[in-house]
């Protein structure tokens, strides 16, 4: 049951106060795609430049976030859509703190993504599309969770028996089939750079 007395606490410091602080406009950069599209390559690299920049990052990854903080969360339309809102709230705790925040998750479904976006301000979420054939993400099955979802070993698995929804109006779409990494970065960079600079 939902608390009804939880009152929300105001504080001297906010955002505009950090952000000023570490000379940089916060940001979520938001990365979707098919499992084995590249997101979590693209965004670890776009994290590289910008920390190597002087900005002050943080990378979310889904793996990652999958071990500690949503690990008793399943993959289930409704654990999914659980797992996004989450991060989504914990992405905005690092946005109010001044920090750019990464973040690559498959997150399949636009209203979910949607719902993040409105959480902040407007021009601070970015959506980058990681766009990628399904053969090619397949081929690049490293981990072996297409072949296994092909079996029936993986239930709810995102392109083959669940749901991909591709953003409609993506602020960067990178066509990772085609494009090489150093592109892939750049293109984003290019984006973003005049966006996070004060």
């Amino acid at each position: 049951m939902i608390s009804t007395n939880v009152i929300p606490q105001n504080y001297k410091i906010g955002k505009a106060d950090r952000s000023l602080k570490l000379k940089q406009r916060p940001l979520i950069i938001w990365f979707t795609g098919l499992s084995g599209s590249g997101k979590s390559s693209i965004a670890d690299c776009v994290e590289q430049e910008l920390f190597n920049s002087g900005f002050q990052t943080y990378l979310l990854d889904g793996d990652n976030i999958r071990h500690g903080l949503n690990k008793n969360i399943d993959f289930t339309n409704e654990g999914r859509k659980e797992n996004i809102r989450r991060i989504g709230e914990v992405a905005k705790l690092f946005l109010d703190a001044g920090i750019i925040v990464i973040t690559a998750f498959i997150s399949p479904f636009r209203e979910d993504r949607d719902a993040v976006r409105a959480l902040v301000e407007p021009g601070e979420f970015i959506e980058v599309y990681v766009e990628c054939p399904l053969d090619i993400c397949e081929s690049r099955d490293v981990k072996g969770l297409y072949a296994k979802a092909r079996r029936g070993e993986i239930l709810n698995f995102t392109g083959i028996s669940s749901p991909f929804e591709e953003p409609l109006k993506p602020e960067i779409i990178v066509h990772s089939a085609q494009d090489n990494l150093k592109a892939c970065v750049n293109q984003i960079l290019a984006f973003t750079l005049n966006t996070i600079k004060p």
